[in-house]
């Protein structure tokens, strides 16, 4: 099986871990009852002490990804050896709803939410006021556990710096319910997922906040799926439309880990994201 993992380590990894990383995710799916395939493990610096370890796989024909970040490779090879023995298991079993907040892993005090709610467009100031107040409560857990190796996901404070986007991602998205989008979220380890809506025709996310775990927003507003599946809540608003800039600085001003917003005049719905460096990244609907 380790001949089937591909490791990519980055600058400022040792070239010695790549042999590490490969048998530890080699043992996790030597075992497996499942078809596992197209293993890829990458190993790269973030922060300034910290190490990010991510793979991505095929698990009998789904594509499922982790992404782990650590204080130290020891530590983020060992949650990514887990998280990918968890996810293995979950696309055997079949898809369900995710607690929220994040259920602990094998170690470590109950994991905190990862984001909260960006405020909808029109909303009063006092409600942008309580998002505000509630994303320092989080940016104090996140700075708590990011001083406790054992935390049960940690996650960096993100790094000071120009509000630049230095990637970008154009995709023809899928038509899915947002049943299905759910479930591609949580396979691909992601917190937010852009995807067209066919019933309503119009680009949506799925993402992780509470107090089920999963919410749906469009990019205009509409009423809730038809029984759906997934526990959702539902944002009563449409994305607010914005330019780049504009996204930008009102990230930057909530303190959001991302942005759902359309594109003016086409109304295409792109998502604004801040990377675990602490820089931007856009993703986009193909025109």
């Amino acid at each position: 099986m380790g001949e089937l993992v591909t490791v990519r380590v980055c600058d400022g990894i040792s070239r010695g871990f790549a042999a590490d990383a490969r048998a530890r995710i080699a043992a996790v799916v030597s075992g497996a009852d499942a078809l596992v395939e197209l293993l890829r493990v990458r190993v790269g610096p973030v922060g300034p002490t910290g190490v990010l370890a991510q793979v991505n796989a095929e698990v009998d024909g789904r594509r499922i990804r982790v992404q782990e970040v650590a204080v130290d490779l020891g530590e983020a090879l060992d949650r990514l050896a887990d998280g990918l023995r968890g996810r293995m298991a979950a696309v055997a079993s079949g898809w369900a709803p995710r607690p929220w907040p994040r259920r602990a892993r094998s170690r470590g005090p109950a994991a905190a939410p990862s984001s909260v709610e960006a405020p909808p467009a029109g909303v009063p100031e006092v409600r942008a006021q309580q998002v505000r107040a509630r994303q320092v409560r989080a940016s104090e857990v996140r700075a708590r556990r990011w001083a406790d190796p054992q935390a049960a996901r940690t996650e960096l404070p993100c790094a000071a710096g120009p509000q630049d986007i230095v990637r970008r991602k154009q995709a023809h998205l899928v038509w899915c319910s947002p049943d299905a989008a759910a479930r591609t979220m949580d396979a691909m380890d992601f917190d937010i997922h852009l995807f067209t809506d066919p019933a309503t025709e119009t680009d949506a996310v799925v993402y992780r906040v509470g107090p089920t775990g999963y919410r749906l927003a469009r990019t205009a507003a509409a009423g809730p799926p038809t029984r759906p599946i997934a526990p959702l809540t539902l944002s009563p608003s449409g994305a607010p439309e914005l330019t780049e800039d504009q996204a930008v600085e009102r990230l930057a001003a909530a303190e959001l880990p991302y942005l759902f917003f359309a594109q003016p005049g086409s109304r295409r719905g792109r998502v604004l994201y801040r990377r675990f460096d602490g820089r931007l990244g856009l993703i986009a609907g193909a025109s």
